[in-house]
C-alpha cells in the first residue's frame, strides 16, 4: 500500500550542504526565489564572500559546515535550539577522485566514503529526532548515475554514493521504510552529466597508472573529466528546479511527492535501462537456478502444494 505524506502549510527551512558552487548554489537560489528559508553551508564561507552576502541579503543564513568533521552535527543542534526547524535536509556536498579500482590508495577510498557516506549519515541521524517529533521532514540525497551502472575510474566515487543510495539496498532504501510512519520521506536524486565544476574539482589519484591501463576507458574517462572536456549534457538549474518541484509537490512534482528516486539528465534514461536489462538478463539466464536452491520441502514437512520459498 502506498504511503500518503502530508506537509504543513508553511514555507520550509532548507539546510543544504555544499553551496559554494554547482548544484548546491543553484538549488539555494531556486529555493530562496520561491520564498523559502535557506541555511546554506560550505567548508570555507570566507572564500565566497559575495555568495554569502547574496544569500544572507535575501534573508537566508550561511554557516560553515564540513561534512567530514565528526562534530558537523552541532550545526543542526544549534539551529534547532535557536528555533530554526530544519524541514528539508539536502546532502549535496562531495567530490570525486578518479582511478582504476586496482590503484586506489586506501586513504582515497576512505576519504570518499567519509564525505559522501558517513558525513550524510551523521547529518541524517542528527536531524531525524527533530523531524520525528514534528512528524514531518524530507531527506534529499544527491547521487550519481555512476552509482547506478558504474563507470570506469569511478569506483571510489560510485561506491560511496551507492552505499547511501535508494536504488540498491543502500542505507536510504532502508531508511525510507523506517521513517515513513513518521511522515518523513526521502528523495534520492540520480544525476547524470551536468554543467557543474565537477571536473575542475576532481582529485588526482596518489598512485600512478600502470602501463596496462594506458589508453583504457578508465584513463580516457579520467583525462576527459580532469581536463574539462567531458561533454556536459544537462543544465544544472533546470535539474535543481525539478528537485525543488518534487520536494514541495508543485509543477512537474505535483502528485509525486512520495516518489523516492528522481533520475535527471538525458544520459540517465539509458543508464536506468542498462540496469533494468542487467537484472532482467540475470533472471533469464539463472531463473531456474534461482528457484531451485531451496531446502527440500520434506525438511519442513510441507505438502507438495505449498508455495515454493514459503516458510511454515
Amino acid at each position: 500500500m502506498a504511503v500518503t505524506f502530508t506537509k504543513p502549510k508553511k514555507q520550509f527551512t532548507w539546510l543544504i550542504t555544499g553551496c559554494s558552487s554547482g548544484f548546491g548554489l543553484s538549488l539555494t537560489r531556486i529555493v530562496q526565489a520561491a520564498g523559502h528559508n535557506v541555511i546554506a553551508t560550505s567548508r570555507n564561507p570566507s572564500r565566497t564572500p559575495d555568495l554569502v552576502a547574496e544569500v544572507e541579503g535575501k534573508g537566508g543564513k550561511w554557516v560553515r559546515l564540513d561534512v567530514d568533521d565528526l562534530n558537523s552535527t552541532q550545526v543542526i543542534k544549534n539551529l534547532e535550539s535557536s528555533g530554526q526547524e530544519v524541514d528539508v535536509l539536502v546532502n549535496n556536498a562531495g567530490y570525486s577522485i578518479h582511478s582504476p579500482v586496482e590503484t586506489f590508495a586506501e586513504e582515497e577510498i576512505r576519504a570518499q566514503m567519509e564525505s559522501m557516506y558517513f558525513g550524510p549519515i551523521r547529518l541524517i541521524q542528527a536531524v531525524l529526532p527533530y523531524m520525528r517529533k514534528r512528524r514531518f521532514g524530507i531527506i534529499v540525497n544527491m547521487s550519481t548515475g555512476a552509482a547506478l551502472e558504474g563507470r570506469d575510474s569511478m569506483g571510489g566515487y560510485a561506491g560511496a554514493k551507492a552505499g547511501l543510495d535508494v536504488r540498491t539496498t543502500g542505507l536510504t532504501k532502508v531508511l525510507a521504510k523506517e521513517i515513513a510512519p513518521f511522515n518523513i520521506r526521502t528523495l534520492t536524486v540520480g544525476l547524470g552529466a551536468f554543467n557543474t565544476n565537477m571536473g575542475s574539482a576532481a582529485g588526482m589519484p596518489k598512485n600512478p597508472l600502470p602501463e596496462d591501463y594506458q589508453g583504457s576507458v578508465a584513463e580516457q574517462t579520467m583525462q576527459s573529466i580532469t581536463s574539462g572536456k567531458m561533454p556536459w549534457l544537462g543544465d544544472k538549474d533546470k535539474a535543481m528546479k525539478a528537485v525543488y518541484d518534487v520536494v514541495v509537490g508543485e509543477g512537474a512534482g505535483a502528485g509525486h511527492e512520495a516518489e523516492r528516486f528522481l533520475p535527471l539528465g538525458t544520459d540517465m534514461f539509458a543508464r536506468v535501462t542498462t540496469v533494468r536489462d542487467y537484472l532482467s538478463h540475470a533472471q533469464e539466464v539463472f531463473g531456474d537456478i534461482t528457484n531451485n536452491v531451496g531446502i527440500d520441502k520434506r525438511f519442513w514437512g510441507l505438502e507438495e502444494s505449498s508455495q515454493p520459498g514459503r516458510m511454515p
